[in-house]
């Protein structure tokens, strides 16, 4: 199949994709005081290398305020620029397109890494300034009973947000990042103003739905004015919340976004509350059907993500006009040359010329001479499918 959808480059504004496939920004928990270290270097390096079109880099906090946890990256200060240009630079010598999320965790913010319980983190002598790391939100109501209450943001300082946003799209740009992402999902803090169970401001912030959606009418804004027209805008929503916010909200607010400069929606779901992401059984393509609707009723490209896992699978996706770009996350994360094995699979001819030759030279030597084998990624140990 030379012609897949999948493996076919896709041009939004003035930016040009190599494939369809895209590294969704996953938290790594790493840096140092905000600055990436040599592990994201290396992270972000290995899934450029693997043949993935467009590689984004995990969430990245507009102010120091809204670290979710120890080791979240930071763009709150022009000293962030120069360190973040180093993974770009490395990405583009891939032939891979560089992105970057931009988010705040809002009241869940101050927590501990998920591997170590994922709840409040508690005070300690190694972080200096535990008092001004304060979880703030739209209003003072916890994430759920084990969580702190935040402090309510005041007026001023939402305006303060809005400008803070656009500061770290300045400084995404001169880092040379390629694509944009706002974090509107997943409980954090673009999301709490969305929600009617976060957001209960009596201003202008909060009460209507139309009030509810200022914050990040006035976030795209912002980013606009400090991000190129020629770069794609993408904004990740949790299209379902099962609290209240749901598809056709997501839609309503993807029409407004759209018009406001944003080209992509990245439709994920949950994390206003505990309740697991949909409510029920989750399997392959559990969150497709939200990409599905989201482009159809409002008109804008999608990215599908959730349990996305075989070449053919996101293929399918793309053909039967799921979504425009697929998300491939913790499985990139078992396989970072997915692209490579997923090309490899669905027959696109050269399936290693998008892959260092460092690599791909060999791997290419194997395949066209044959050996009488497979990769192992074909079958589950050596005595499969013999009699």
């Amino acid at each position: 199949m030379s012609d897949t959808l999948l493996f076919s480059p896709m041009t939004i504004r003035g930016i040009t994709l190599k494939n369809r496939i895209v590294v969704p920004p996953m938290h790594q928990y790493s840096a140092v005081k905000g600055f990436p270290t040599d592990w994201h270097l290396m992270n972000a390096g290995k899934f450029a290398a693997g043949g993935a079109g467009l590689v984004i880099v995990e969430s990245t906090k507009v102010e120091r305020r809204g670290c979710g946890t120890v080791g979240d990256l930071g763009i709150w200060d022009d000293k962030f620029i120069a360190p973040l240009n180093r993974l770009v630079t490395f990405i583009k010598q891939q032939n891979a397109l560089a992105g970057i999320q931009l988010g705040h965790s809002g009241r869940k913010a101050r927590a501990t890494r998920p591997w170590e319980g994922d709840g409040p983190l508690q005070r300690s002598p190694e972080i200096e300034d535990w008092d001004d790391w304060t979880p703030v939100a739209p209003s003072a109501i916890a994430h759920s009973t084990r969580w702190p209450v935040p402090r309510a943001l005041e007026r001023s300082e939402v305006k303060d947000l809005v400008q803070a946003w656009g500061q770290a799209a300045r400084r995404a740009n001169e880092a040379g990042f390629h694509v944009l992402e706002l974090h509107g999902a997943h409980g954090y803090l673009v999301h709490e103003f969305l929600s009617e169970r976060g957001n209960q401001r009596t201003d202008e912030y909060g009460g209507s739905e139309e009030k509810r959606m200022r914050f990040i009418i006035e976030v795209t804004e912002a980013v606009r004015s400090h991000w190129p027209d020629h770069k794609p805008l993408f904004v990740r929503l949790s299209v379902e919340d099962n609290a209240g916010w749901g598809p056709e909200q997501s839609v309503r607010l993807a029409r407004i976004l759209k018009a406001k400069g944003v080209d992509v929606i990245d439709c994920s779901s949950g994390g206003i509350t505990d309740i697991a992401p949909i409510g029920k059984e989750i399997k392959y393509n559990y969150q497709v059907p939200l990409s599905e609707y989201v482009r159809r009723h409002a008109d804008i490209l999608t990215m599908a993500v959730g349990l996305i896992i075989h070449g053919d699978q996101a293929e399918q996706i793309l053909r039967e006009k799921q979504a425009d770009l697929i998300a491939i996350g913790r499985e990139i994360l078992n396989n970072p040359n997915w692209p490579m094995d997923a090309a490899l699979k669905l027959g696109v001819d050269g399936p290693f010329r998008n892959v260092p030759p460092q690599f791909g030279y060999w791997l290419g030597t194997r395949a066209k001479r044959g050996f009488g084998t497979n990769p192992s990624t074909w079958q589950s140990g050596l005595q499969e499918g013999r009699p």
